[in-house]
């Protein structure tokens, strides 16, 4: 991979695997407990290198994962974890070529997720009604993937949306089932409505919802994480796990009998 250029994104890493997000700049420098680093020393190192700060110590510069970027970046909303992030784009089977609508965009990381899946030759809508959740998203995504070409933001109501032909619809939004009708409208025959819900009686009431507007094979899981500790002998469990975060629904637009 090519060394790093100015304005590159860089992820810097010390010793005891603290991490952080700087924008490389001419003359630049990055203030830390382990000193001073310039942008000008990571300036065309490349990718992995480890790099000396004022103060003797040394931290890895590298590029930051997509899963690395959305633990780090500037939030206004809540995100959808990683761990979430990688079930949706599986169990709403998104796929390059894909149409996906997705309401709301939240801080950008779940449509950071989805772009990468629908590739190029496939299209992302975002819905979202707050103007300051939606500046946010787009700052973000900016700065990890710069302006995608297959991004349409709408500052609407995703009840009242417009679109046909859509293959998918994400909605992390607290009361989905508003969102039934206009889902039908806008899918086609056999696509995938998935909903993101923290709560039990939310998703009680969203599948309630869909079953009634036509929406069947509803499936509801969560996902668990728990990371391990590998350390020559010592092999244990993590002591702390990302647990409950939200429920995830799916539904398929079917055929009336």
């Amino acid at each position: 991979m090519t060394a790093f250029v100015t304005g590159d994104l860089v992820l810097l890493v010390d010793r005891k695997a603290r991490k952080w997000l700087v924008d490389l700049r001419p003359g630049g420098e990055f203030h830390s407990h382990a000193g001073v680093l310039r942008h000008d020393d990571v300036i065309g190192c490349r990718p992995g290198s480890e790099v000396r700060t004022s103060s003797g110590m040394t931290v890895r510069a590298l590029r930051p994962t997509l899963a690395e970027y959305v633990l780090k970046m500037r939030r206004g909303a809540q995100v959808v974890y990683p761990k979430d992030s990688a079930a949706i784009v599986m169990l709403a089977d998104v796929f390059p070529g894909a149409h996906v609508v997705e309401a709301g965009i939240g801080s950008g990381a779940l449509t950071m997720t989805l772009l990468r899946a629908v590739g190029e030759s496939g299209h992302v809508t975002s819905y979202e009604t707050r103007e300051d959740h939606a500046a946010r998203a787009v700052t973000n995504v900016t700065r990890f993937m710069g302006t995608p070409a297959n991004h349409t933001l709408r500052l609407e109501d995703v009840a009242l949306m417009s679109e046909t032909g859509v293959d998918r619809i994400v909605l992390d939004l607290p009361e989905p089932w508003r969102v039934a009708a206009a889902a039908r409208g806008a899918l086609v025959p056999g696509g995938i409505v998935l909903t993101y819900l923290p709560t039990v009686p939310q998703v009680q009431e969203a599948v309630d919802a869909f079953e009634a507007c036509g929406f069947g094979m509803l499936e509801t899981v969560e996902v668990l994480h728990r990371g391990w500790n590998v350390a020559g002998a010592s092999v244990r469990p993590d002591h702390r796990m990302v647990g409950h975060t939200a429920f995830l629904t799916t539904a398929r637009l079917l055929e009336p009998d």
